[in-house]
């Protein structure tokens, strides 16, 4: 049978990844003066762009200095101490309409955004430097979307954040067809597509290649994932009025799966060569799943728990929880 795939698709998302991975990439720095020297250090290792295609321009900043940045920049960073020294540089940034960011260590994010006058949401605090990197790298792939690889690609603190939206922004995409499509296997090669796109993603924020031969692997195994979708099908005839709810649940949670488990994969130091193997592992639990759920139907609608189908059945660690839409998981 042929995969449900357009591998010359598949390869040009491929070539436009890896020219996203290489756009410019420019960040302003401030650090105030009275910052703690722990956050200062963090910041330092984090901040080492990786490739060429990152331009940093670094400024201390000390009561009385107005910093005004250059409306090339694509994010300014501030870490602020006790005081407010920052607070005015941090006013010309937002004036601009650059996207600013307060950080500060070993406060409460409501103290440092009235101390400075800055907006919430564009404040962060923490009370060690690594959650304050943390922090930055959610900030930066949510704030900077269109550059989002770029950055993954400069700095390694972004990556897991870039590849968690492309893995929660795909499960729902994906539950959203499965719940939707009426049309039998209408749903399957959008679905497919999506998967090996999202996988593609998650690779490229890890700097991975995205040669043809490693598309091939990964359309192989996504491809035959279809079973998934085949066993949400069959739940339209066993509950009339309610599959299309058990469609969207195997749709999200199938490519949870099989997103976490390639995020874990490179967060552990694999490398693209292996990330087959590690997401067909993952596709077959998540497929296993699926048909106990469906097994627990009964012909005439009912449902029953895992637990009355099978009392010892235990949780799998390997499978991200697929409890709703926000896409939340132990891997995070």
């Amino acid at each position: 049978m042929a995969l449900p795939l357009d591998i010359r698709d598949l390869v040009s998302s491929g070539a436009k990844l890896r020219k996203e991975r290489e756009k410019l990439v420019r960040l302003a720095v401030y650090i105030d003066a009275e910052a703690p020297e722990s956050a200062v250090e963090a910041l330092r290792q984090a901040l080492r762009p990786q490739m060429s295609t990152a331009r940093l321009h670094v400024e201390p900043i000390v009561v009385g200095d107005v910093l005004v940045v250059d409306d090339s920049a694509d994010a300014v960073i501030a870490l602020t101490g006790p005081g407010a020294a920052i607070a005015p540089s941090l006013a010309r940034a937002r004036d601009r309409l650059i996207p600013t960011l307060a950080l500060a260590l070993g406060e409460t994010r409501d103290d440092v955004s009235d101390r400075l006058g800055h907006p919430l949401l564009d404040t962060a605090v923490a009370d060690e430097p690594d959650e304050l990197v943390a922090h930055l790298g959610t900030w930066l792939a949510d704030r900077v979307s269109g550059k989002r690889l770029a950055l993954a690609a400069n700095f390694a603190f972004v990556r897991r954040a870039v590849s968690v939206e492309a893995v929660k922004n795909t499960a729902l995409q994906n539950g959203l067809i499965g719940g939707v499509m009426i049309i039998p296997g209408a749903d399957m090669p959008l679905m497919t597509a999506n998967q090996a796109k999202m996988l593609m993603q998650i690779a490229a924020a890890y700097g991975e290649p995205l040669g043809v031969e490693r598309i091939k692997e990964l359309v192989a195994v996504v491809g035959s994932g279809f079973a998934l979708r085949t066993v949400a099908r069959q739940a339209l005839t066993l509950i009339p009025g309610f599959g299309w709810a058990i469609k969207a649940g195997v749709g999200y949670s199938g490519t949870l799966a099989m997103g976490y488990a390639a995020l874990e994969y490179f967060e552990s130091g694999g490398d693209v060569r292996g990330l087959a193997d590690k997401v067909r592992d993952a596709r077959d639990r998540a497929l296993e799943l699926a048909k106990r759920r469906r097994g627990s139907i009964d012909a005439s609608g009912a449902t029953r728990t895992l637990a009355e189908e099978n009392p010892v059945t235990t949780v799998n660690p390997g499978l991200p929880p697929a409890s709703g839409p926000s896409g939340e998981s132990a891997a995070q």
